[in-house]
C-alpha cells in the first residue's frame, strides 16, 4: 500500500498508518516533508527544539532520540503509536517505509479522508519544522 502524505495532518495520518501496520499490511509513505502539523508554527518548532535540548542534556545513551530529517521524524511519530516494545509492534514497524519526495513506486495509492488538512488556520509542514531544526536533506 502506498500513502501520499501531501497536506495530511501528522497525528491523524500516523494513527491510520499504525492501524494498517498492525493488521499486517506493508505501508510505503511518500512525500513525508509535505505532511502538516496543526498549531501555531512558532510553538510547534519550540516543542521539537525542547525535545532535542533534553536529549542533549541527559545521558546520551539513555535518552530518547529525536531525528531532524522529515522521513525519520514521521517514522518516529508512527512508532509512538505502535506497541513497539512487544514483538507484534516491532514486526509491524519493520513493514513501514517512509520517503522524502516521491520515489515513483508502483502499487495502489490510498488516501485517508479523515487525515486531510481540513483548512486549519495555522499549520506548518514537517519539512519547514526540520529546516528550522537544522536539517539538510
Amino acid at each position: 500500500m502506498i500513502v501520499d502524505g501531501t497536506n495530511m495532518v501528522l497525528g491523524r495520518l500516523a494513527s491510520n498508518v499504525a492501524k494498517k501496520l498492525m493488521k499486517g499490511e506493508e505501508v510505503h509513505l511518500i512525500n513525508a516533508e509535505k505532511i502538516v502539523v496543526s498549531g501555531i508554527p512558532q510553538n510547534t518548532v519550540n516543542d521539537y527544539m525542547q525535545k532535542r535540548r533534553l536529549q542533549q542534556k541527559a545521558t546520551p545513551e539513555y535518552s530518547p532520540k529525536w531525528p531532524k530529517t522529515p522521513n525519520l521524524m514521521v517514522r518516529r511519530v508512527i512508532r509512538g503509536m505502535l506497541p513497539f516494545k512487544k514483538a507484534k509492534g516491532k514486526a509491524a514497524f519493520r513493514k513501514l517505509k517512509v520517503y522524502s519526495g516521491n520515489p515513483n513506486l508502483k502499487g495502489d495509492m490510498v488516501a485517508f479522508d479523515d487525515a486531510k488538512n481540513a483548512g486549519f488556520a495555522k499549520y506548518m509542514s514537517i519539512g519547514d519544522v526540520c529546516r528550522q531544526l537544522g536539517a539538510k536533506w
